[in-house]
């Protein structure tokens, strides 16, 4: 990839970087990603998503969590494009903090969330994320995301 080119992503090279699977995989498509800086991808909700039927029975909201879970999966795969490592060294990256969680709409079926993440900086395999999801441009969460690549216990510890 030259500098300064965007790129997209299927849902096949999206699960090269990501572990998640069904239900549970919450990023369909890359729009735009940008070297080192940013990614814009979309999560399609639709009513057939499992948490619906609980959340709530009459009026479905997708949970805010999972907005939020969803913007850490898009900030993983800017952390992974960063990193120059091939995901599939057994390496994983996990959650590792949130700050400035805001709330400013629901979610519900049939919206498009569009997901954007910003990198404030990537060091020794810890990155800091500002990340943001909307609808219809409106912006529904945003937060600034901590994560961090480690190898899984088990397998640091040889098992």
């Amino acid at each position: 990839m030259t500098a300064n080119e965007i790129r997209r992503m299927d849902i096949d090279e999206i699960m090269r970087y990501l572990p998640h699977r069904y239900p549970f995989l919450l990023v369909d498509r890359i729009v735009a990603l940008e070297d080192g800086k940013s990614i814009r991808g979309i999560k399609n909700v639709t009513m057939n998503e499992p948490f619906f039927q609980g959340h709530f029975p009459g009026y479905p909201v997708m949970p805010a969590v999972l907005v939020i879970e969803a913007l850490a999966q898009l900030a993983s795969i800017l952390a992974w494009q960063m990193s120059g490592r091939d995901p599939g060294d057994g390496t994983l990256i996990f959650f590792a903090g949130i700050d400035n969680a805001r709330f400013r709409r629901q979610v519900r079926p049939g919206d498009q969330l569009a997901l954007e993440s910003e990198v404030y900086r990537l060091v020794r395999g810890v990155g800091k994320f500002a990340v943001r999801a909307k609808v219809d441009g409106e912006i529904v969460a945003e937060a600034d995301l901590l994560a961090a690549m480690r190898l899984p216990d088990a397998k640091r510890n040889g098992g």
